[in-house]
């Protein structure tokens, strides 16, 4: 494949120990030559590569969703969240001290008090990203300069 071409994938991601993380139940359709659609690894490993060719490729944090950030840890009075908040809940906040608003998951409630994780699920994890390629097309002029499919 090559950049500016349509890519379909079907895929899965495991754990570093094995543990399925993801099992691609939909295919992974994206516009090939540094969109940031995918994981720049990823994309590297697949460039030349053909429908019906397979890839397993290795990814560190720093590669994925990065390391895990205690920093983005935070305790909250429970009264500050929805009355409904549970843990897995994901809550969208600005942090204290001003910067972008951070996807938060509750991932403790007790004794009033909420802890809120902003990293993401897998940050700080290996990761085993295995595909197939299943479709290539060139991508339409839109498609080019949106980065994405149509």
């Amino acid at each position: 494949m090559q950049p500016g071409q349509v890519v379909t994938l079907a895929y899965s991601v495991r754990g570093s120990d094995g543990h399925m993380v993801d099992e691609g139940r939909d295919p992974l359709v994206y516009v090939h030559g540094g969109h940031d659609a995918i994981f720049p690894r990823i994309e590297e490993a697949l460039e030349g590569k053909v429908v019906g060719d397979t890839l397993t490729i290795r990814l560190s944090p720093e590669d994925a969703f990065g390391d895990y950030d205690a920093g983005l840890v935070t305790l909250v009075d429970l009264a500050e969240l929805p009355a409904d908040a549970e843990p897995g809940m994901q809550i969208e906040a600005t942090p204290t001290d001003g910067g972008e608003s951070v996807l938060y998951t509750v991932t403790e409630i007790a004794e009033g008090k909420a802890v809120l994780d902003g990293n993401h699920p897998l940050a700080g994890m290996d990761l085993l990203f295995s595909c197939e390629v299943k479709a290539i097309r060139p991508a339409t002029e839109d498609e080019k300069k949106a980065g994405h499919i149509s």
